[in-house]
């Protein structure tokens, strides 16, 4: 049992849920992708420019993410790197 008080009942979506179901959700949705299809295509050339430095960016970005699941270099026991 937890020890806060749940303001919902438990088949009840919360505020968040609530929101992006109603129909000003739905509505932003779209917007939203409406705005980020018009900008894609309006500036493709730019983005093709950006995309080897995004590749490039990625992999210490999934060094960092992606070493929290085993506890990070030296995590493991009787490893290469003990003393």
């Amino acid at each position: 049992m937890s020890g806060h008080a749940h303001h919902t009942a438990p088949n009840e979506p919360d505020d968040g849920e609530r929101f992006w179901r109603s129909r000003a959700g739905i509505a932003f949705t779209v917007l939203a992708a409406v705005a980020a299809l018009y900008l894609l295509f309006e500036h493709w050339l730019h983005v093709l420019g950006v995309l080897p430095w995004l590749l490039l960016l990625l992999c210490p970005l999934m060094h960092l993410f992606m070493h929290g699941g085993h506890g990070g270099h030296g995590g493991g026991k009787g490893g290469a790197g003990g003393a």
